[in-house]
This record gives C-alpha cells, structure tokens and sequence, in this order.
C-alpha cells in the first residue's frame, strides 16, 4: 500500500528516532536512507512534566520521534483520547516541526487498536504474538484493514518479547524467516517486530541477538524491522543490529531508570521540597543526556 504515516502537523512519528537506513514510506518522513530508529516507549507518559523535558529535547537535536504509549499509560492518563489531544496541544503550542509520532504500543486487541486510531494516533501496533500463528495473523489482517482505511500505519509481533521474568527459553519464543513471511504475505503490514532474543526490561545476562535471521529477514521483507527491548543492549550490538536491518529501537525502562535515580537523589539532597512539579522536572537533566548519547549512538537525522 501507499499510506502515509499520519503526523500531528509536519510531522511523522512517535517517541523512537531514525538512523541511517532504507526505512519505508509510512513509518518515516526522513528521506530513503536515513533509518528510522531510537524509540522510547512513553509509558513514562504519566506525566507531561516528565515527557515534556524529552520531547524538547528531541526538538533541540532536530531528530524525528516516535511517542509510543502502552495501554497501560492509556489508562493511567485516562483515555486515548486525552493521550492524544496532549501531544497535538504540544506540537502546536512549542510549533514543533520534526516530525512526531503518535503510537500505540503492544496493542492487545482489535478493539483496543480502534480506540486509538479513533482517537488520533498515528500508527498501532498489534500485538498477537502470545497466539498462534494463524490467530495472529487474523487479528493483524482485521487491525490493518481498519488501519489502511484510514491512512494510519501498523505494526505487528512475531515470536513473543516477553520480560526478563518469563524464564522462556530462546527456541520457545524466537522468530523464524518462515513465520515472518508468512505473516507479512498475508496480512500487508507496515513494520515487524521479529522477536530474535531481546526482552523488555533489565537483562540479568547479556542480550544474545540473533544477527543471522534478523539479516536474512530484513532481505527477504520490504518492511522495516523493530527491535523492543533496546534497554542494555551493548552498544556495540545496537550498532550490529542497525546494520542488520532494525530500523526502529524501542528504550523505555532505561530512560524510566535514569529520571528515577534523578528523582531520588534531589529528594535526598532537598528533604523540604514538596512541590510536585520541582520534584518531577528534577530528572529532566539526566533523561536530555540519556537522550542524547542514544541519539548519537543511533546516528540518527533528519
């Protein structure tokens, strides 16, 4: 298909970034050879103070992003649709120009992938990697066809990105090329989050990525690969996973991390405090670093 991803104002994505690769049509606005890369995935979003810092920050480097929301920040902020107006009232208010995503993350159902289409987001992802392969495949056609319809870009998981604290083994959940393009074949999607050895959160022993498949991947599909689970990942691998063809990088917890420690030594250093937006904004400092070393590491541009 020809679908554009949906932006607020100029832009095309949510909290992610680009790099220097192929990426495709609909999930960048950057030009054919600059990737598509960086992401952190904003349930961190249960505050503006808090995403605020790193979306300005994002706009001093100049570098598109993608602002992913898990359903769960969906339902601490109270809907999609009050997720979805606050990034529209800041991209208007800061006159933002980079290109800026909306998106939904690890959407769990048909329903779910609705209600934030319907709200405003610029691109889903569905996530039916917990099911069988020809369960996924149709939750992913229905999600698409609803998605497609209305310019907004979709995508989906196969193998399952558990946690750290699943204790599933490598040839229990990894992906296969076979899967892959099975699922791409039938069901026209945007992006693929072939799982191929990360996990989300803190890794208790070094992230053991499958460089061969994803490679093999990456030439056999014409859509750009996700890598979630970025958190830990050596940087020499991130590098090695770029080059591979990973076009979009999810960081939540680590940036979570570092606004959290942050946090706690302004508190400990400044017992009288108690307002609540000096408290937030006291990580602010330590994200825009983290940020910006990610940026580097990326390579990412406009």
């Amino acid at each position: 298909g020809s679908t554009a991803l949906r932006t607020f104002s100029p832009f095309a994505s949510s909290i992610v970034l680009f790099t220097k690769r192929r990426t495709t049509r609909r999930l960048t606005s950057a030009s054919s050879n600059a990737i598509f890369i960086c992401s952190t995935v904003s349930s961190i979003f249960f505050s503006v103070i808090v995403d605020f810092p790193l979306i300005v920050r994002i706009i001093e480097l100049n570098v598109p992003v993608i602002l992913g929301v898990s359903e769960g920040a969906v339902k601490y902020m109270g809907s999609y649709l009050v997720v979805a107006d606050l990034v529209k009232a800041l991209v208007k208010s800061l006159n933002i120009k980079i290109p800026v995503c909306l998106h939904l993350d690890h959407g769990s159902s048909l329903e779910s992938c609705i209600s934030a289409i319907d709200a405003g987001f610029s691109s889903v992802m569905i996530d039916g990697s917990r099911l069988p392969l020809e369960e996924n495949i149709k939750i992913t056609k229905e999600v698409v066809s609803y998605a497609h319809e209305r310019g907004i870009s979709v995508e989906a998981e196969v193998g399952h990105i558990g946690t750290t604290e699943d204790n599933m083994t490598k040839e229990e959940t990894n992906a296969t090329l076979e899967d892959c393009q099975i699922l791409y074949e039938n069901t026209n999607i945007d992006a693929l989050a072939a799982n191929l050895g990360s996990v989300h959160g803190f890794y208790k022993k070094e992230a053991n990525l499958d460089f061969e498949t994803m490679e093999l991947i990456n030439k056999s599909l014409p859509v750009p690969l996700v890598l979630h689970g970025g958190t830990g990942i050596p940087d020499d691998k991130i590098r090695m996973a770029i080059s591979k063809g990973i076009s979009k990088i999810n960081i939540n917890t680590e940036l979570q991390s570092v606004w959290s420690k942050a946090v706690r030594k302004y508190l400990l250093e400044n017992e009288d405090v108690y307002d609540p937006r000096k408290i937030i904004s006291s990580g602010e400092a330590a994200m825009k670093e983290r940020i910006s070393e990610i940026v580097t590491l990326f390579g990412t541009k406009i």
